[in-house]
C-alpha cells in the first residue's frame, strides 16, 4: 500500500475541499491511500500557542508524516503570489529531512485557490514547487489529456489544480473538481510506479 500525504492550509475552506477531492482521486486507485493533514496558524507572540490537536477537522501534520509518506500533495491559498505563511512555516521546518534526504525521489504535486481571477494562482503553484525541488522530490502537474484544463473558465493549470472563488466566493466548479480528482489519481499512479520500481 502506498501512503500519500495530502497536506494543506485553508482559511476560507476552498483549499480544504480541494484537498478532499485530491484525496478522493488518490483513494480511487487500487493500492493507494490518502492521509489528510493540515498545519496550525502562525502565531506572532509567545503567549499565543497553537494547540497540539485541532478541536475539529484534519489533524496537524508532523515531520514523521512527511517521512513516512510515499508521495505528497500540498495546497495553500494564494498570498501575494506565494503560499500562505502557516504552510511555508511548516515547510521551512523540514531542514532535518533535507539533511537526511528523506523526501528524495518521492513524487509531489501542488494545488491552490485564490479569491480573484488574477490572484496569483500560477505563481503560487510555481513557488510552492521550489522547496520540493530542494528536497529532491519528483514534481508532477496536470497534463492536457485532462480535458477540463482546456474547457475551464475558472481555475485549473498544468502546474496543478487551482480554484478561483471570485468576489462572490463561488463554489468549486465541476471542471475544477474533475481536475483535482484527476491530479490525485495521477499522483497515486506515479507513486505506485515509483514505489514498485516499475
Amino acid at each position: 500500500m502506498a501512503t500519500i500525504l495530502v497536506l494543506y492550509y485553508s482559511k476560507g475552506g476552498s483549499v480544504k475541499e480541494m484537498a478532499h477531492l485530491i484525496a478522493r482521486g488518490i483513494n480511487s486507485v487500487k493500492g493507494a491511500e490518502a492521509k489528510i493533514r493540515t498545519v496550525p496558524e502562525v502565531f506572532t507572540s509567545v503567549e499565543e500557542k497553537a494547540p497540539s490537536i485541532p478541536e475539529t477537522g484534519s489533524i496537524y501534520a508532523t515531520l514523521e508524516d512527511l517521512t513516512n509518506a510515499d508521495g505528497l500533495a500540498i495546497g495553500s491559498p494564494t498570498r501575494f503570489g506565494n503560499m500562505a505563511s502557516p504552510l511555508k512555516y511548516f515547510i521551512e521546518s523540514t531542514s532535518s529531512l533535507w539533511l537526511q534526504g528523506a523526501l528524495e525521489n518521492k513524487p509531489a504535486t501542488v494545488f491552490t485557490s485564490s479569491s480573484s481571477l488574477h490572484g496569483g494562482n500560477e505563481s503560487t503553484l510555481l513557488t510552492m514547487q521550489l522547496p520540493l525541488l530542494h528536497h529532491g522530490m519528483i514534481l508532477m502537474g496536470v497534463p492536457y489529456s485532462v480535458s477540463e484544463i482546456a474547457t475551464t473558465s475558472t481555475g485549473g493549470t498544468p502546474y496543478g489544480a487551482s480554484h478561483v472563488g471570485g468576489s462572490k466566493n463561488t463554489s468549486i466548479s465541476e471542471e475544477e473538481k474533475s481536475i483535482c480528482i484527476a491530479q490525485g489519481k495521477r499522483l497515486a499512479n506515479l507513486t505506485l510506479t515509483i514505489k514498485n520500481g516499475s
